[in-house]
């Protein structure tokens, strides 16, 4: 017994074309968040580039500080300008679906203000208190906003970190992180 396949409803018609009209394509839809990111870029890159052009440098280096600064600036402004272009056509991007986040779960804005205040304490204590004390309490407060109820564990993880950064900073690199209150001991 021989079938021939059917067409599904609606299949093989042409919409004819009314005389004198092009056709015209579909509305492509515009990002304007895309449009604000591209704008942002180039004035970041534009900035980066103005203000690498006022540094003073000495004659010691054929190269200087000037060429990284340069060549960050120009990328930020080049990639400004083409997600702009891209914008403009109507590329839109797909949202992609969460791999192991539950995208129908509200943001955890409470955590998100935890870690902003903790950083905002670190960035007010670190000229008094010094690196290791306020890196330290950076680390065990981060992993306290986060979930961490093992406090002594997180503090003491936190000051190995920050000592070990602090002395990897003045020892391996010259740059003297502050000292604080530590001033003599460290």
């Amino acid at each position: 017994m021989t079938t021939t396949p059917t067409e599904p409803a609606g299949a093989g018609t042409v919409v004819p074309e009314v005389e004198g009209t092009p056709p015209v394509a579909p509305e492509r839809e515009r990002d304007l968040a895309q449009l604000g990111l591209a704008a942002a870029l180039v004035v970041i890159g534009a900035y980066t580039v103005y203000d690498a052009s006022t540094l003073v440098v000495g004659f010691a280096d054929p190269v200087g500080p000037k060429a990284f600064p340069y060549v960050i600036g120009s990328v930020l402004m080049g990639l400004g300008v083409l997600l702009g272009l891209a914008a403009l056509r109507g590329d839109v991007p797909t949202p992609e679906d969460g791999e192991d986040v539950d995208l129908s779960q509200r943001s955890d804005w409470l955590t998100v203000a935890k870690l902003v205040g903790v950083l905002v304490l670190t960035i007010a204590t670190v000229g008094w208190l010094g690196w290791a004390i306020s890196g330290a309490i950076l680390f065990a407060g981060a992993t306290w906003s986060l979930g961490s109820r093992t406090y002594v564990r997180d503090l003491l993880i936190g000051a190995v970190l920050a000592v070990g950064s602090w002395y990897g900073f003045y020892v391996g690199l010259g740059i003297p992180l502050t000292p604080g209150v530590l001033d003599g001991i460290l």
